[in-house]
């Protein structure tokens, strides 16, 4: 695709899906910040990609801490000129009832999810004003659009996410920034198999998410990068503020 060969962080770069969307974007010529807060995963997946003979940054992250993403984002910018894209991947959960979790839950939850985004969107965006250029797509997910039982303060996370996305958007549209969200639904991924494997209300709702599939299987890693690059590329560059469900057809919007 058009304009991918630029540098362009991919936070939660390490494993699932955002470690398919580091891959992908290396492999269009992107210099790619592979950002997590597994140091040795991070290590290994941008040591993957160099061995492919793509370009690549590994940043030992961890999204909560506001003053360690700002570092990270000089450092990147230092590393490859200037900050052109991101993509706000990293996220954790834990499945509960809302009245069966507490404020520490909730408190870690929304760190994550949330604030995460947040503090790096804080640290980004700023140097891509200075540009007056920047492609952002942040990953959300269909529970933030029609809700998920036993992920309530996720679900409402992100939909926070979807709704800032379009507030940022509008607010940088002048500044040659479009900022998009991709809503995955349920994926193959370690976080999704910590989920199944907690013994509580997870290991109950998780193998029944494949019999909701209208496509009869859960996404991949691999079901999203593509749309990911295309929201990254030059061909974008009149599309901002929009939500995108990759979920098999689990949800269909208008």
């Amino acid at each position: 695709m058009r304009g991918l060969d630029r540098p362009i962080i991919v936070t939660g770069g390490a494993s699932g899906i955002g470690r398919a969307i580091a891959e992908r974007l290396a492999a269009e010529g992107a210099l790619v910040g592979v950002w997590d807060i597994n140091a040795s995963a991070a290590n290994d997946v941008a040591a993957a990609i160099v061995r492919g003979g793509g370009r690549a940054y590994a940043s030992t992250v961890d999204i909560t801490d506001y003053e360690r993403v700002r570092r990270a984002a000089a450092e990147f910018e230092a590393a490859g000129g200037s900050i052109d894209g991101l993509v706000n991947c990293a996220g954790w959960d834990r499945m509960a009832r809302f009245v069966d979790t507490d404020p520490a839950l909730w408190r870690k939850v929304v760190d994550i999810n949330l604030f995460g985004a947040l503090n790096v969107l804080h640290a980004v965006l700023p140097k891509m004003v200075a540009k007056r250029f920047g492609r952002i797509v942040n990953i959300a997910s269909d529970a933030g659009r029609v809700g998920s039982s036993g992920e309530a303060v996720y679900s409402a996370c992100k939909g926070g996410l979807i709704a800032l996305a379009k507030t940022l958007a509008r607010e940088h549209i002048a500044d040659g920034i479009v900022i998009n969200t991709i809503c995955p639904g349920p994926t193959e991924t370690p976080l999704l198999d910590e989920l199944a494997k907690d013994g509580g209300y997870g290991a109950k709702v998780v193998p029944k998410l494949e019999r909701a599939m209208p496509m009869r299987r859960l996404a991949r890693p691999d079901d999203y990068p593509g749309a990911v690059a295309f929201l990254l590329s030059d061909d974008v560059a009149y599309i901002t503020g929009q939500t995108l469900s990759v979920s098999g057809g689990l949800t269909m919007h208008g």
